[in-house]
């Protein structure tokens, strides 16, 4: 079995933000952030404990996947989402969340850990990638046009 020590170091190490939450009726409350999940997103912990992780979506809060992680939570399941969220200092990024709900023995929900994982890089890969296929579908349909 790891200790305490090791893993509280694993997890500072992760390149990955990570948080800990905890259920307070329709909330899930920080009372725990890794400094990865600070230089991802520009806020500090001091800043963000205590509060329900929502203020990453700014205003921003229709997006597709937040109604699978809001069902997943209000299920107890875990789930994994690419949504945009805000840093601190209002640029968007991609984030990959997954989220993952946690039991006690007694097998009642105690805290839900989440993984924040910065791939905007991937999503504007992708967007380009669908951009330049609709341009050469659409010049292919030209020269299908054009006369012999």
């Amino acid at each position: 079995m790891i200790n305490a020590k090791l893993l509280q170091l694993v997890v500072e190490a992760s390149n990955d933000g990570i948080v800990v939450a905890e259920q307070e009726g329709d909330d899930n409350i920080l009372i725990y952030a890794n400094p990865a999940f600070e230089r991802l997103t520009g806020y500090p912990v001091d800043d963000i404990l205590y509060q329900d992780c929502r203020f990453l979506q700014s205003d921003d809060r229709d997006q597709p996947g937040l109604k699978v992680i809001r069902e997943a939570l209000a299920n107890k399941q875990p789930c994994r989402q690419i949504i945009r969220n805000y840093r601190k200092d209002g640029s968007a990024f991609w984030n990959e969340l997954s989220i993952t709900p946690v039991f006690n023995e007694a097998d009642q929900l105690t805290y839900f850990i989440g993984i924040q994982k910065d791939v905007s890089a991937q999503v504007q890969a992708t967007e380009r990638v669908r951009e330049l296929e609709a341009e050469v579908a659409q010049l292919k349909r030209q020269l299908a046009d054009r006369p012999a």
